[in-house]
């Protein structure tokens, strides 16, 4: 056996927490899931410092000695579970202990081999930071301007004299689907800038819209590359972000990247200190390509159900490495 590896992720979670269970079980290491959301109301976790064992309890008993993880893939870490009938002046309260309790409780995995640390994912979500350490990388990115300023806004928008598109600096849901709230890339229309005194509540990130022959989803495993790409026609409804498009409307191709492009974003993880990471890229129809962020806990499920990448296989392995 290879060990045991602890995977981290929520009870809606499906499909690639099951294919990489099942690659790490092929590769012969025990898998062992953890729904984070479920702590603390339903899952019990135990720490004792300086000597004794850090335990996991799961319903039905199932149990997890911390110490006999040799690997952990942070796969989601996922807002707590509380009790409904907790009296409301206590919920933040609450919350705040049991994140601490469960960072604490991660320090009993300080010797295994982790993809990625939070903390370290954490920090690599910084969008801006990105850009600045992709284009020290080698990569191109677009001109881009993040600001709760309507004044500065416009005056990027008259220097760019092109089609300007506008983003969160963080996603307000994560899955292989559009569920729950989310809000995409958003093409900034005249009336748009007319009206920016929202971003008073909310500052964005603005960015030139790069003209698009393919969009590339380029998922990075411990230095393997795997890409597929789709392509959105202008008017539809996936033409700005591809999430928002209607279902069946795309269709994912296997595709890949140059070598000085592939070498770059090796370089650019190894900056942000990720062993894994999902990208988005555009290629421009004359070949060059953009670089637009990297999401630690991207998705890429779609290109290993719908192109057979074997990024599951690359997960696992990486994890045993």
């Amino acid at each position: 056996m290879s060990g045991t590896v602890l995977l981290l992720t929520h009870t809606g979670d499906f499909f690639t927490i099951d294919r990489v269970a099942a690659a790490l079980q092929q590769l012969g290491a025990r898998p062992f899931r953890l729904d984070t959301d479920r702590f603390p109301a339903s899952l019990g976790l135990s720490h004792r410092s300086g000597s004794g064992a850090s335990l996991v309890r799961r319903d039905g008993g199932d149990e997890l000695v911390l110490e006999d993880v040799s690997a952990v893939w942070v796969r989601h870490i996922w807002q707590p579970s509380l009790d409904p009938a907790l009296d409301p002046r206590f919920v933040e309260h609450s919350l705040r202990e049991t994140y601490a309790a469960f960072t604490g409780l991660l320090d009993a995995l300080h010797g295994a081999s982790w993809i990625d640390r939070p903390v370290v994912a954490s920090a690599a979500e910084d969008k801006a930071r990105q850009l600045r350490l992709a284009k020290d990388a080698g990569l191109a990115i677009p001109r881009t301007l993040l600001s709760n300023d309507p004044v500065a806004v416009r005056a990027f928008a008259a220097e760019i004299a092109a089609p300007i598109v506008c983003k969160l600096l963080r996603p307000l849901s994560v899955s292989m689907g559009r569920s729950g709230a989310f809000v995409g890339t958003n093409l900034l229309r005249p009336e748009d800038l007319a009206d920016l005194e929202g971003l008073r509540h909310c500052p964005m990130l603005f960015q030139e819209r790069i003209e698009k022959e393919r969009e590339l989803r380029i998922v990075f495993v411990d230095g393997d590359v795997f890409c597929g790409s789709l392509f959105a026609p202008p008017g539809s409804k996936g033409g700005v972000d591809w999430r928002l498009a209607e279902p069946g409307e795309l269709a994912w191709r296997k595709d890949s990247v140059p070598d000085d492009v592939a070498a770059g974003i090796g370089a650019l993880m190894a900056r942000l200190g990720l062993r894994f990471g999902a990208l988005d890229v555009i290629r421009e129809p004359g070949g060059r390509h953009v670089f637009l962020e990297v999401n630690p806990g991207g998705e890429w499920g779609m290109l290993e159900r719908d192109l057979g990448l074997p990024i599951s296989l690359a997960i696992a392995r990486a994890l045993l490495r």
